[in-house]
């Protein structure tokens, strides 16, 4: 199926990384500047709505403050067109060859597509759902695609990537930040306890927010793969000793009490 005249990222560009990828610190990943061809990412970006549209999940809570919607017949053509080719059998190819494991796309963007973090949003370091609770696939790849136009690094909003704690399961030490640039992407392997959450506060202004576009790539379980269906949070500092926070967190992890979470 023809989704543009011709690809809009550069898949040659990215498989030429495959040992940068594998060589990263604290797990496998890659930064893309210039990610998708520079009129489509603007024409992208004008087509995420306001904050206040009723359409969107609205996450408020002590770990995550975010709006997100993966509704395919919400999206614009163009948001529809690019995710439609972010899921087409070259770019899924390009990255299992990446990854060195056979991939398969998520279609019903289960924890994908638009997320928008206004002034004070936040994202506790966390590990992303392993098993995918419809398919039986293990997340394997996360593709995020930032869509922020004119955003300034005053603003925050940067991606941290935690080390692991072997013995507790909890993020260590904040070994990389991937700052919040326009059309950069993001592409990290999920699988290798990959803490990763939003490391410096959301400071925008009251009319801006933190627009991405997310895809994530699935594989076959690897032995003795984590068998979690929904994001296992961390508290912050301080937040280690707040019961709420750590109730909280259970509630979060887990597939049928997570919707209470939702606003």
């Amino acid at each position: 199926m023809k989704y543009f005249e011709s690809s809009p990222i550069d898949l040659i560009g990215i498989s030429k990384r495959a040992n940068e990828f594998k060589q990263a610190d604290p797990f496998p990943f890659i930064t893309l500047d210039n990610f998708i061809d520079e009129e489509l990412a603007l024409e992208l970006a004008s087509e995420f709505p306001d904050l206040d549209d009723p359409k969107l999940f609205v996450y408020e809570n002590a770990l995550e403050k975010k709006h997100a919607l993966n509704d395919w017949n919400v999206y614009p053509p163009s948001t529809y067109k690019l995710l439609q080719f972010l899921n087409s059998e070259k770019v899924v190819q390009t990255f299992s060859e990446l990854a060195g494991v056979q991939l398969y796309p998520d279609n019903g963007l289960h924890g994908g597509g638009w997320h928008m973090h206004a002034g004070g949003g936040k994202l506790n370091p966390h590990l992303d759902y392993s098993i995918h609770p419809k398919l039986g696939l293990q997340r394997k790849l996360n593709l995020i695609i930032y869509l922020s136009e004119g955003w300034q690094e005053e603003w925050g909003g940067s991606l941290g990537l935690w080390s692991n704690e072997k013995k507790k399961n909890a993020p260590k030490e904040l070994i990389h930040e991937v700052n919040i640039r326009f059309n950069r992407a993001l592409l990290f392997d999920t699988t290798c306890n990959s803490w990763h959450g939003i490391s410096k506060p959301v400071n925008c202004p009251k009319d801006r927010s933190r627009n991405s576009i997310a895809v994530y790539y699935l594989a076959e379980p690897a032995l003795n793969a984590p068998t979690r269906s929904r994001a296992l949070y961390a508290p912050t500092e301080d937040q280690k000793d707040d019961p709420e926070v750590l109730e909280l967190i259970k509630k979060r992890a887990d597939l049928n009490q997570s919707k209470s979470v939702y606003k």
